[in-house]
């Protein structure tokens, strides 16, 4: 049986701005754009109280909390404390996956400690060495393990043992499942379905007639299964960043400054770990409120912002004008064992960027 943690940072670039910024401290911030145009790469406890999230337009954020501090984005110090934290993982693991700069799943199955304790001991380092806190959660799998860190912000951790799976997913809102926004959990209400509990009434046949694939995945979700394993060592087919909206996007308009502010750090990603690999081709994704997918993609040697706003256009109107709850930006990397290889782009649901 399997024992994987999911570490997740409390607010990390905001946690970062406050650290560096003593005087922030029970200040409402956000990090992110500098003008009213801009959009928030995250915000910290204080200023979600007030409805600020990520990936919400400034002028936004200020209308709802006008005494919000905008602190602009720093990258490389973010970066710099990611790989501190990763170098606290590789302490007590080799089997590391990063999802983003801010969290990580770790597989701690050959350790004689429990999870829970080696939880414990990850994040009292992480707070030692940096002076932030993390959350985390432990399970069997990944999907459990990704729930439960969740549980608990900030500074918490819960853990959910393999015999303990199925009463906790039983009564689990559907909402805490990945993929199930706010459309979703009202076509799900409409049917009676509230909690995990109430999906598993309906069989694989019935949730793939009424949601296509989607609902498969739902068969397995809403009974914990999950058979992903924890895949540190691979050769990057590409690099990608996403963001999921808290409330569906329904403007072109609004898409363009968010895939902007992603695109300034997949740069800094090429830049500073992938110097060495040639660009094939450039990314944008799409998906729609119905949880339908696109990509347009373009052959390209670097990022280009210009081809980056066609690339997204061009996705936007596949979608005839639909309201967007998550867009993606990417680049698919040449094959080094076969430069002419199609290597197929993988645009992960937790792309880079700060947790919303």
């Amino acid at each position: 049986m399997r024992t994987i943690i999911h570490i997740d940072m409390d607010c990390f670039y905001a946690a970062i701005e406050e650290r560096e910024n003593p005087e922030l401290r029970g200040r409402p911030v956000g990090v992110g754009g500098s003008s009213r145009r801009g959009v928030l790469t995250t915000a910290n406890y204080v200023a979600r109280r007030f409805g600020c999230r990520s990936a919400m337009p400034v002028f936004k954020a200020l209308e709802l909390c006008p005494q919000l501090v905008l602190v602009p984005v720093r990258f490389d110090l973010y970066r710099a404390e990611s790989a501190r934290i990763r170098a606290i993982f590789g302490r007590f693991t080799e089997t590391i996956e990063p999802l983003s700069l801010d969290e990580a799943y770790l597989d701690v199955s050959h350790l004689r400690s429990s999870g829970a304790a080696v939880a414990r001991e990850i994040r009292a380092q992480i707070r030692e060495e940096t002076g932030l806190t993390a959350s985390a959660g432990i399970g069997p799998n990944k999907l459990v393990a990704k729930i439960a860190s969740d549980w608990d912000k900030p500074d918490g951790q819960k853990e959910v043992a393999p015999d303990e799976v199925d009463a906790f997913m039983h009564e689990l809102p559907v909402g805490r499942l990945w993929g199930v926004g706010r459309k979703m959990r009202e076509k799900l209400a409409a049917l009676g379905v509230e909690t995990c509990g109430d999906l598993r009434r309906f069989d694989k046949i019935e949730l793939s007639r009424r949601f296509g694939s989607w609902g498969l995945e739902l068969h397995d979700l809403c009974r914990g299964i999950d058979p992903r394993e924890v895949r540190p060592n691979r050769i990057r087919k590409s690099l990608s960043s996403e963001r999921t909206f808290g409330e569906n996007v329904t403007t072109l308009e609004a898409l363009r400054p968010v895939m902007r502010a992603m695109l300034e750090g997949l740069r800094e990603d090429l830049d500073r770990k992938h110097s060495d690999r040639a660009v094939r081709s450039l990314v944008v994704k799409l998906k729609f409120a119905d949880f339908e997918r696109t990509t347009a993609e373009r052959a390209r040697p670097a990022v280009d912002p210009e081809v980056f706003d066609e690339l997204l256009e061009e996705a936007w109107k596949r979608g005839g004008n639909r309201p967007v709850r998550l867009l993606g930006v990417g680049v698919r990397f040449r094959d080094p064992r076969d430069p002419a290889a199609a290597d197929q782009l993988e645009l992960f649901d937790a792309g880079g960027g700060d947790s919303i």
